[in-house]
């Protein structure tokens, strides 16, 4: 990280125990250089045995990054820096209008991925997992659940808006999605959550590729989550493991797009 990211980040993360009426032993290596390890990783798709001896060993790192999932401070982190950049943009902290979309992927050739979590997309002619991500109008990452590619979109939908519910987005009304999402699940959203589910449908005679209102968004955001090699394949043994890879794909884009607002 530059040291405008690390600014931007630094106190976004969860104070350190041993600073706590709690106490405990201070932290043994530097929380930057902890957290450059973990950006190294999923940039680059490396093993976690394969990191590099500029780091902290491996083991270390690792249960940081564990700790932190199981105790929510990565979905912590990027919800405060989603609303810094959108409070820099001139818009609402909270968003009330999101892209909700899912996204196929190949499980990696070393049979790490169990049968159990596992599943086949007909449609994508895919064997692994599917990712479903909903993300506010600027494409950033409201909540991320993670289900066998077998799962239809519209089920995966439907725990991704009650995660983000449970996470207090309160203000969202309105999702646009693809003709995947058609069916009974929108009357479900706007009885149980008061959300109501538009179908951003394309126009007709439509023939090739064509960039679609709205849709174009979510679509960005998969991009964004690709480029980091360790989201390109499903490298995970538990679906939970694969939600926080694309939590720490979301917070290095976000770092970076909240460290050049605030230098301009």
């Amino acid at each position: 990280m530059s040291d405008g990211q690390w600014a931007e980040l630094e106190p976004l993360l969860p104070v350190m125990l041993c600073r706590t009426v709690l106490g405990g032993r201070p932290e043994l290596h530097c929380r930057r250089t902890m957290i450059d390890a973990i950006f190294y990783l999923v940039d680059n798709g490396i093993k976690w045995r394969a990191m590099p001896a500029d780091f902290p060993p491996w083991k270390t790192v690792w249960g940081m990054c564990a700790r932190w999932k199981k105790d929510g401070v990565l979905a912590d982190i990027a919800d405060l820096l989603r609303r810094k950049i959108r409070t820099a943009a001139g818009r609402d902290p909270e968003p009330s209008a999101a892209i909700i979309d899912a996204q196929s992927v190949h499980e990696s050739a070393e049979g790490v991925v169990p049968a159990a979590t596992s599943g086949f997309d007909p449609h994508k002619k895919v064997n692994g997992r599917k990712r479903h991500l909903l993300v506010d109008t600027l494409g950033l990452l409201i909540t991320v659940a993670v289900t066998p590619a077998s799962t239809q979109d519209r089920a995966g939908a439907a725990v991704v808006l009650k995660r983000a519910r449970s996470r207090g987005r309160h203000r969202l009304a309105l999702i646009w999605a693809d003709k995947a999402y058609n069916g009974d699940w929108g009357q479900w959203a706007a009885r149980e959550l008061a959300i109501t589910v538009e179908v951003v449908q394309q126009a007709e005679g439509q023939q090739g590729f064509r960039v679609l209102s709205r849709r174009w968004v979510v679509e960005r955001t998969h991009a964004w989550i690709t480029r980091r090699r360790r989201c390109a394949r499903d490298y995970e043994r538990l679906p939970a493991h694969h939600e926080a890879m694309v939590q720490w794909a979301a917070i290095i884009q976000m770092t970076r797009r909240a460290a050049k607002t605030a230098t301009g």
